[in-house]
């Protein structure tokens, strides 16, 4: 478990943070996040958080492997 939550915590995160990005850019509408552009830039910091959470967690369960 300890090793699969950095992963499912990033994946939750990725996924939020590509939302956000998309809303503030206009391309998903019906939020008031929809055509901000501060929503792209804290949507792709989300994202990268993520990215930073899992993709490590990913290689160290690929090494054991």
């Amino acid at each position: 478990m300890k090793t699969w939550l950095p992963i499912i915590v990033g994946v939750v995160l990725i996924l939020m943070g590509g939302l956000w990005a998309l809303q503030g850019l206009g391309y998903v509408g019906g939020s008031v996040m929809s055509g901000a552009g501060q929503w792209v830039w804290i949507g792709l910091a989300v994202l990268i958080v993520g990215l930073l959470l899992a993709v490590p967690a990913l290689l160290r369960i690929r090494r054991r492997l």
